[in-house]
């Protein structure tokens, strides 16, 4: 068994070097299985030096010039050697026992894709909130969080990977593109509660409750448009870091 985990990277030169130094540890994991793995990091047209800091770290790099986060996880996806494919975001920090906790999911041989529950790295009310309504819908919905994904290769590539329409939220559309799958082939699609994703609670520092509530609100209102458009969705794409 291979494991493939990749990260979609637009310019984070500094938080790169502490996710792919927890990506690493985490990787020790799959020796009690005896599984392979590889890490690749997607540098998406970054500014800054992602793409050398990736290297420097033992990542293959690979490059996509369209600034999309979807089009970056696929670009990542199209070298990948493995049989099952990692997504993780490239300001997330994987532990050893998420990692566990995935291989055993898979080892069950019931489970098609899975996601995890997070925790922010900071103690703002306002992010244990949004991470306590995200974590209670992404379980009881079993929707995936795109900053941890774990997919079978061939289910991904079935049906066509990440959707180009989406300039954020397109992990809620991968989760539901996949259901039927998993459904034909009698597997699930599981999220992993004991064992949390650590991210970055970043965005809660660079931008306002306004701006970050008018997304929200449009997303709600009017979520394909909102989605599919660049400008609606800069919180991902303005480069603020």
């Amino acid at each position: 068994m291979t494991i493939s985990i990749i990260l979609p990277a637009f310019n984070e030169a500094r938080l790169l070097p502490t996710t792919l130094a927890a990506v690493h540890a985490a990787r020790s994991a799959f020796d009690r299985v005896h599984w392979a793995s590889e890490v690749i990091v997607c540098d998406n047209n970054s500014t800054d030096a992602t793409a050398q800091i990736a290297g420097e770290h033992g990542a293959r790099v690979v490059f996509e010039p369209i600034n999309m986060i979807a089009r970056a996880r696929n670009a990542g996806a199209s070298v990948a050697t493995g049989d099952w494919l990692v997504f993780i975001d490239a300001d997330s920090q994987p532990s050893i026992e998420l990692f566990a906790a995935m291989i055993d999911a898979i080892q069950s041989g019931g489970v098609l894709a899975g996601g995890a529950t997070v925790r922010m790295d900071s103690n703002d009310f306002r992010g244990r909130m949004g991470t306590a309504l995200w974590n209670t819908a992404s379980r009881l919905r079993r929707l995936m969080a795109g900053s941890f994904i774990f997919v079978e290769t061939v289910a991904f590539r079935q049906i066509g990977g990440f959707s180009a329409q989406f300039y954020a939220a397109e992990e809620i559309d991968l989760t539901h593109r996949l259901r039927p799958v998993a459904r034909a082939s009698n597997r699930r699609i599981v999220i992993l509660y004991k064992t949390p994703l650590l991210t970055s609670a970043r965005k809660l520092k660079l931008y306002t409750p306004f701006e970050i509530g008018r997304l929200i609100l449009s997303a709600a209102i009017r979520p394909k448009a909102t989605l599919t458009n660049k400008e609606a969705c800069h919180l991902w794409y303005d480069g603020r870091r």
